[in-house]
Parts: C-alpha cells; structure tokens; sequence
C-alpha cells in the first residue's frame, strides 16, 4: 500500500465510541457521522465527561470504535499498517511522556521516525521539515533549548512542531491548552488555524476554552448528550446549541457578545 500524493480525507460514518465494561458496551457518543476538510481549523467541545477525548482517541486508531468506522480516504483506518499511518496522520496528546532532557531540535526531529526508522539518518529533506516545522511554531531561538527549560506554553509548541515535523496531512490534538493561561491559549489555536491555512492541514483539536475557538475556528463539533453537532460556529450559534450546553440553568450564552454568563 503507497502514499497517496493527493491529500488524505479523514472521516466517519454512523461512529458510536466509548467503553466496554464488563462484556457491555457502554456508549458515551453515538451515530456520529462526519467528513474533516482539507485546510480547515476544528475544534471539538463539550462539557466534561462527554465523549470529546474518547472521540478523538478513536479517530486516531488509539482504540475500537463500539459501531461504525472511521477512514482514511474511504479505507477503513484499521487496514492500514502502523507505519504508512503514521505518515498519514499525528496525534498530539495531554500531557504525552517525553524525556525533558531532549532538546527542542532533537525533539522535533523524532517526528521524522516513520521515514528514517529509529536507527535511520536524517535525509536533506528530513532536516528541510524539521527546521520548517521549528519556523512555523516559532521556536528558533529555543532550537537548542532543552525540553525542562521551556514554558508549557512553548512546550506545547515543540510537540506540534514534531507533529508538523512528521509530515502528515492530518493532525489531532487533545487539550492542546491545558495548564496554559488564556495569552498563550489564543496563542496556540492562533498557531493552529494558520497551520491549518498556510499549510493545508486537516487540524481537529479537543477543548474546553469553547469561548476562544468560537472566533477563530473554521468548523465546530459540539458534543452535547451523547450526539454531536457539527457545523460551522456562525450556524451552531444560530441554532441555540450552546444556550443549555451545561447541564443546569446556572450559565446561559449571549449570542450577540458570544460570551457565556453565570445567570
């Protein structure tokens, strides 16, 4: 099975995840049923517990669906072998596990591993995508910076850039803005819709700062009693969705300033 030249589609059709306990499914989100677009900026929100991580995990093959499949340009994601997928598509987790000690570079260079192998060297065009992924996320003064002396917020910069470094036309993130203050929260999904744009990548984050995304996200998957809702902000607004998001009536949404409020 070879590379596709053309850009790769990631979608889903009737999709129902979530966990099985004790022999028994249980379901958190079902009857999904979405199509990602090529240069496009999506976040995925909900109130906790509703599915969002779980969702993303099984668009990225990290577990089973429970129903339903998810593709990789109309194949199953299941019939492609780890590797080939792995230039198809990068994952960006909370809180991942990364030696510290590495620095920025050699971090980011470990996004070339589906092409060099772990004991492979590093091609001319190898070292090209390292470097363009550190200019992209602005890190060229920390190039030689371990892991351990950077902020969160630039951390997290590093792991996109090893995403970015990997070449895929598909990236997920989940949380990408945990433990970060709101400047550098807007910074990074500031960082991520130009990705998306400049570079034509299919860019799905999960993320509780819903008020953020609302402006600068092209396409928005609400999760909402285990259904999703999926449209473009300016819609989803207009069709009420965040008005009863939560679950009580104790925060309501402005439609015209586009803010929650505690009522």
């Amino acid at each position: 099975m070879e590379v596709s030249q053309k850009h790769t589609n990631l979608s889903c059709e009737n999709l129902s995840v979530g966990y099985y306990v004790k022999a028994e499914n249980k379901t958190i989100v079902s009857e999904v049923t979405l199509d990602l677009s090529q240069g496009d900026f999506t976040a995925m929100v909900g109130i906790n517990g509703s599915g969002k991580s779980t969702l993303l995990r099984t668009l990225a093959g990290l577990q089973k669906p429970l129903s339903g499949n998810v593709y990789l340009d109309n194949k199953t994601l299941d019939s492609y072998p780890a590797l080939l997928k792995s230039k198809l598509l990068s994952l960006v987790l909370t809180n991942q596990q990364i030696s510290k000690n590495l620095t920025v570079l050699e971090l980011v260079t470990l996004g070339r591993q589906p092409y060099t192998n772990w004991l492979g060297s590093l091609s001319k065009a190898d070292k090209t995508h390292i470097l363009d992924a550190i200019e992209a996320t602005e890190l060229e003064q920390f190039k030689n910076t371990s892991c351990f002396e950077l902020s969160d917020g630039q951390l997290q910069r590093a792991l996109i850039a090893r995403a970015l470094a990997q070449d895929t036309d598909i990236i997920l993130l989940d949380e990408p803005t945990t433990h970060l203050d709101l400047h550098h929260k807007a910074s990074i999904f500031i960082l991520l819709k130009k990705i998306a744009h400049t570079k034509n990548k299919t860019i799905l984050c999960t993320t509780h700062d819903i008020e953020l995304v609302l402006s600068l996200c092209d396409k928005m998957i609400v999760l909402k009693e285990g259904k999703s809702h999926i449209n473009t902000p300016e819609q989803l607004i207009k069709s009420g969705i965040f008005e009863n998001l939560f679950p009580d009536d104790k925060i309501g949404f402005d439609m015209q300033s586009q803010r929650f409020f505690i009522r």
